[in-house]
């Protein structure tokens, strides 16, 4: 059966990775341009503040990724870019650019797919409160509606938000995004909360003011697990692995995936956390809150698709208790260059056990292999681990699609080098080679190669790579 017709082949970007303009035409502040000017909190002190100069060098991009053949690219919105102040007075130099952006793509045949919050939280909601404020839902849906009724003419496609796994914190040790003050359980749920309500609101915002019908997505990370071993117990292990809270910490689809898609919270992690959330005091977050009836309407609004941003998996086994049990990949296995285990097994068992809970499509938001890449002397790029590693991933993909898995397009991260948030400029992920130094753009191998992805509409996934 292979990959519908009409699947979209893209890659991916985020604003603060890539533009530059940190400052440029009346931007405000992000958390990330106070985070990277503070010395020690990146990979030898790179800031964003120029990244890839994308403000000024769009255009040049964009022929870039017609060259490439995308057709999709996701992009992200930078709220401080439109948003500044805490006013909410809107930049209308910051539209501007998002808006020749979008006109050029389209001019080139390529569909944008817009994340309206990928980590770049204006420093004024933050002085505010940021995730733990929650006036942030309103401040978010507001600011949705100024992007959606500037671009929703032309766009289409839609995300809310951007790993809330990451930007919460993964666990208790770790502060919300960029603030070096550690959270408890408590505060972490209560962010955690308001970001979904974010998600809820920004999508009722995107459906009332778009004027092209909207799809509407958001794209979380997805935690996916592989078996151990091909034993039938293993994959039910793996089934039950991938949808379960077993842990304090957001490392799991459910917590965060279960209100958005079912309208409640997982029974296992409200077991999980109910003695922190019936001690709650000062914060005010009770098991009450997490279960306003008001609130899970809000967080519950219809989606078009389940984005999945997938890199990595654990691996799990069936214990002798019934319930699965962590299983370390075998000694010397794979990783990339951010030290992540290389296991293509995740688009398989991630997309078919999250569509057949959720049954909702599938887009795999990004994918890709971080790797320590050159221009050679002659001038090219090549990268044959990245084209090895996404052939494998795109293969496990299509298997998925083969097995009745309702997968509707595949991004791959990133369209270029960029800035890697605290590893900064130290690994690269992109199909485009970046000169930090100069700018210059260089289409490595594995760009070439997944122009004829795109063309063969992965036909050429079982053909070797030469």
């Amino acid at each position: 059966m292979g990959f519908r017709s009409d699947f979209v082949w893209g890659a991916a970007a985020a604003a603060y990775q890539i533009e530059g303009g940190w400052k440029a035409d009346g931007k405000g502040p992000s958390v990330w341009d106070q985070f990277s000017h503070e010395p020690g909190n990146t990979y030898l002190n790179q800031t964003g503040d120029v990244g890839c100069d994308h403000y000024n060098r769009y255009r040049e991009d964009v022929a870039l990724m017609a060259e490439i053949g995308l057709k999709a690219y996701r992009l992200s919105i930078s709220w401080p870019r439109v948003e500044p102040g805490q006013s909410g007075e809107v930049n209308g130099a910051g539209l501007d650019f998002y808006s020749r952006l979008v006109d050029a793509l389209l001019e080139k045949g390529i569909t944008p797919w817009i994340t309206l919050f990928h980590w770049d939280l204006p420093l004024w909601c933050y002085h505010k409160g940021g995730w733990l404020n929650r006036e942030i839902s309103d401040w978010f849906a507001r600011y949705t509606d100024t992007v959606v009724r500037r671009l929703g003419d032309r766009v289409g496609h839609w995300m809310t938000l951007n790993e809330p796994h990451i930007f919460l914190g993964p666990s208790e040790r770790e502060g919300l995004q960029t603030s070096n003050a550690k959270k408890s359980h408590v505060e972490r749920l209560w962010a955690a909360h308001n970001a979904l309500r974010a998600h809820g609101m920004g999508a009722k915002a995107i459906r009332n003011a778009a004027r092209v019908a909207p799809t509407i997505g958001w794209a979380p990370i997805g935690r996916c697990k592989v078996p151990a071993t091909d034993s039938a117990q293993d994959f039910e292990a793996t089934r039950i692995a991938t949808n379960a809270v077993t842990s304090k910490d957001f490392w799991n689809n459910a917590w965060l995936g279960d209100p958005v898609v079912l309208g409640h919270y997982p029974e296992d992690g409200l077991k999980l956390y109910h003695d922190d959330l019936t001690s709650a005091g000062d914060m005010g977050m009770t098991l009450r809150a997490l279960t306003d009836v008001d609130d899970l309407k809000t967080i519950n609004q219809p989606l078009d698709f389940y984005g999945i941003n997938v890199y990595d998996a654990e691996r799990v086994s069936m214990g002798s208790n019934g319930l699965p049990i962590k299983v370390e990949f075998p000694m010397g296995h794979a990783r990339n260059a951010m030290g992540w285990f290389v296991a293509p097994g995740a688009l398989y068992y991630g997309p078919r056990f999250l569509h057949e809970k959720y049954r909702v499509p599938i887009v795999v938001t990004e994918n890709g292999l971080a790797g320590i890449d050159w221009v050679d002397l002659d001038g090219r790029v090549r990268d044959p681990q990245r084209i090895d590693y996404t052939r494998r991933y795109l293969r496990e993909l299509r298997r998925a699609a083969d097995d009745g898995v309702d997968i509707r397009g595949y991004f791959y991260w990133s369209i270029m080098d960029n800035f890697e948030w605290q590893s900064a400029f130290k690994e690269r992920f992109g199909l485009i080679h970046i000169d930090y130094a100069t700018g210059a753009r260089t289409l490595k191998d594995s760009a070439r190669w997944y122009r004829t992805v795109i063309q063969s509409n992965g036909g050429v996934l079982d053909q070797p790579v030469s």
